[in-house]
């Protein structure tokens, strides 16, 4: 390997590196502070190296990784979030957990999967970053072994992901077979000229591949376990997947969609498209009936991955764009809305229930604060990243003259508006005196302060949906020549 293969690799060798050192150093120094500072050490020096590898011109690593400025775009966007997934986390395991280096080991590999996964060029890096992040998600939402509906979820993870990879083996199997390649640029040349038995075999195995990465995406109908991994999972966790894993997984998705051109193929497109109608419906639908924060943002999100369906169905420049820029707002979203539901609970449980929120806007505004621009920012009102996601979305599927789901888009999106509109007022509303005197309110901790780590990391995390919502472009010009790279 020469060092220009090295330096291409170096966002990678931070991540594996740091998870490496900080597993060695916690057998010794049992300090969460001090494992902390390296976790975050780690994710700065991954963060700087992707500058590095971006300024440099010849990016070459190995057969099995495109290091091309798509690829650097979305690594850069997985390290920050899953950065502020750290922060996020160091209170919530404070007030929690006696011991928790282990904890950041996983979050660093689970880092290291994804990243891998948005520069995969390889059907042997996609199956390895695939479940270096699924491993490691295993520990991750059943860390709190003393919790019974966190070691349930953590099992129902384990054994639905052992069989959805299972589906993507043989899915790559048959590819493999027809077309004597994993190589995705081959596999260019090769949908081209494919016919008959080949082609329904090829058609096969991408369909059985689409059905292990729908599972990591949630879509319908392979959702059925959302609802209760986001309920089950440490709030933290749960902003994890919610943001890093399902970023990194469609990241993927879109640019195998445009390597096999999956948008011009009919079977696979009608696939897509009732995927996508269906996840809007049925997303939108169940978070109406639900009473349970973290299952009702579990159901919107499931929609959410809908409406990015639409725009890569789309096809074209401005539909790359769009799933970009979503994938930007949409992570920034549900860490800073998991972040609030974090910081609030105690030892003996996180405040789940949205009775549970009724007039925190009086007694904790700042949190009340956050969550209410992040609810604003799902449900696409102005002002906000969701907003002009949303729009560039629509916009991408007009292009594309995919009515259909565009008027399924936005009917949903003013479906979603009802539920999350009603959190909010939730927030806001008084408290019956009775209610308040019987200690009512959900419990907040008193170590979260404007300076703490939480605090920050939701205020960076508020004025950056803000900052985007109002003056998106300076993203969108870097998401435009990243896209391009795609070709």
């Amino acid at each position: 390997m020469t060092g220009l293969h090295l330096l291409a690799v170096t966002p990678f060798i931070f991540l594996g590196g740091t998870a490496v050192v900080t597993m060695l150093v916690s057998t010794f120094v049992r300090s969460q502070v001090a494992i902390l500072c390296l976790t975050v050490a780690g994710i700065v020096g991954s963060l700087v190296s992707v500058g590095l590898v971006a300024a440099s011109g010849d990016r070459r690593a190995t057969g099995l990784l495109r290091i091309d400025d798509y690829a650097l775009f979305f690594i850069g966007l997985l390290v920050v979030t899953a950065g502020l997934v750290v922060l996020l986390s160091y209170g919530y395991l404070r007030r929690r957990e006696r011991e928790s280096a282990e904890y950041y080991v996983l979050i660093l590999l689970a880092t290291l999967g994804a990243t891998t996964l948005v520069s995969s060029s390889h059907f042997a890096s996609f199956f390895l970053g695939l479940e270096v992040l699924s491993v490691s998600l295993y520990g991750l939402i059943a860390y709190p072994a003393r919790r019974a509906v966190a070691v349930e979820a953590g099992l129902k993870y384990l054994v639905l992901a052992a069989t959805t990879a299972a589906f993507l083996v043989f899915g790559m199997a048959l590819v493999y077979a027809v077309s004597g390649s994993l190589s995705l640029e081959s596999l260019t040349t090769f949908a081209i000229g494919v016919s008959g038995l080949q082609k329904a075999l090829y058609v096969t195995g991408l369909v059985l591949i689409f059905t292990g990465v729908g599972f990591k995406l949630a879509v319908v109908p392979f959702h059925m376990w959302t609802p209760d991994i986001y309920q089950g999972a440490p709030a933290p966790v749960t902003a994890f997947i919610a943001s890093v894993s399902k970023a990194a997984v469609f990241a993927l998705l879109l640019r195998y969609a445009i390597q096999v051109d999956a948008v011009n193929g009919r079977p696979l497109f009608l696939v897509l498209s009732v995927v996508a109608f269906a996840s809007m419906a049925v997303g939108n639908l169940l978070a109406l009936l639900q009473r349970n924060l973290k299952r009702l943002l579990a159901y919107s999100s499931i929609s959410h991955l809908g409406y990015l369906l639409v725009a890569l169905l789309a096809g074209g420049t401005l539909a790359r764009t769009a799933v970009a820029f979503y994938l930007v707002a949409y992570s920034l979203t549900m860490v800073a809305a998991f972040g609030v539901v974090g910081a609030l609970g105690d030892a003996r449980g996180e405040a789940e229930s949205i009775d549970d929120y009724r007039g925190l806007g009086r007694r904790k505004p700042l949190l009340a604060g956050v969550l209410t621009l992040a609810l604003l920012s799902l449900a696409g009102i102005p002002m906000t990243a969701g907003f002009i996601g949303k729009f560039l979305l629509v916009e991408a599927g007009a292009g594309g003259s995919r009515w259909a789901l565009v008027l399924v888009l936005v009917l949903t999106s003013a479906l979603g508006l009802f539920y999350y509109l009603r959190v909010i007022v939730t927030l806001f509303e008084r408290m019956a005196p009775e209610a308040a005197e019987e200690g009512g309110a959900p419990p907040v901790p008193r170590g979260l302060a404007i300076g703490s780590l939480s605090a920050s990391a939701l205020a960076f995390l508020a004025l950056a949906l803000l900052f985007l919502g109002l003056y998106p472009r300076l993203l969108l010009r870097l998401i435009e020549m990243a896209a391009g790279s795609l070709g």
